[in-house]
């Protein structure tokens, strides 16, 4: 098998399994779970919770209704930005750690995009912007498919339902927290999230050797 049929394998496999499990669980999720619910998953360290995201990874978002189609449309130009540049490694033979690691963040990428396109128009009920609260607030009962859905393309919501649980009690010598309990990570995020984010720490740790062709 020629190098480069191996690089664009692992490429495909790692993109496509990625892709595959993100939707998996959140069209579970999605439609199994009343907004807010949660499962125990590990004791005191990790709880499965429902809840959508209009914004980006883990919680940040834009303000109103613009903001959100803003975000949708930057994904999508992302996505096809680093989609040129994953096929640019691949033809260059770069090693295939980072091409490994551009195929998580494109994957994690694809993921959201796919709940901003479709989720607004296949589901029946889904966050929605009230102007009197100025925020996305939550819906009631579980979501159905629906062909009428509950917002238009490109600004349907990112469900999200990973929940780090655990709190942690920080020394008096830390700054600005010293002495407080606050909670290891806040934000609840899903798969797709993670793997943009370990994409990232890989690439920001192995720099030096990732990005040194073979």
């Amino acid at each position: 098998m020629r190098s480069w049929d191996k690089r664009a394998w692992w490429a495909i496999g790692i993109f496509g399994a990625v892709i595959i499990l993100d939707q998996w669980v959140k069209l579970y999720i999605k439609t199994t779970f009343h907004y807010g619910e949660a499962v125990e998953v590990i004791p005191n360290w990790l709880h499965i919770q429902f809840v959508e995201n209009p914004g980006m990874a883990f919680g940040w978002m834009l303000p109103g209704q613009s903001g959100k189609l803003i975000l949708s449309v930057f994904r999508i130009l992302v996505f096809v930005g680093i989609t040129w540049y994953l096929v640019q490694l691949i033809k260059q033979k770069s090693k295939v750690g980072l091409i490994a690691c551009m195929a998580l963040i494109l994957a994690g990428a694809l993921g959201n995009i796919l709940d901003s396109v479709f989720y607004g128009v296949v589901f029946d009920k889904g966050s929605v912007y009230d102007e009197a609260y100025e925020d996305f607030v939550p819906y009631h009962d579980i979501a159905q498919w629906s062909s009428e859905g509950y917002a238009p393309w490109l600004m349907g919501n990112v469900v999200d339902m990973i929940h780090v649980t655990k709190y942690i009690h920080f020394p008096e010598w830390v700054p600005m927290v010293g002495g407080e309990v606050k909670p290891l990570f806040p934000p609840i995020f899903n798969i797709a999230d993670t793997a943009i984010s370990v994409g990232i720490v890989v690439l920001l740790l192995f720099q030096r050797r990732l990005l040194v062709k073979e």
